[in-house]
């Protein structure tokens, strides 16, 4: 995982948002997962492998994090 910088549009919400103002927006680059802020949508972005992506979703459906 590393911080970036990413302004391309195509972003999409997380399913699970809830319109409490803790929502994210991810984008897959093929073979990358992206994954921002949407209150911050010009600040870092987080890079994840899908592999690196696939086990943080795992985690946090167990409740490791």
């Amino acid at each position: 995982m590393s911080a970036g910088v990413h302004s391309d549009p195509a972003w999409r919400k997380s399913t699970r948002s809830s319109g409490n103002g803790n929502c994210i927006e991810c984008r897959d680059l093929g073979g990358e997962v992206v994954v921002r802020d949407t209150k911050d949508r010009s600040g870092p972005v987080l890079h994840f492998t899908d592999a690196g992506w696939r086990a943080f979703l795992n985690a946090l459906r167990a409740g490791d994090i």
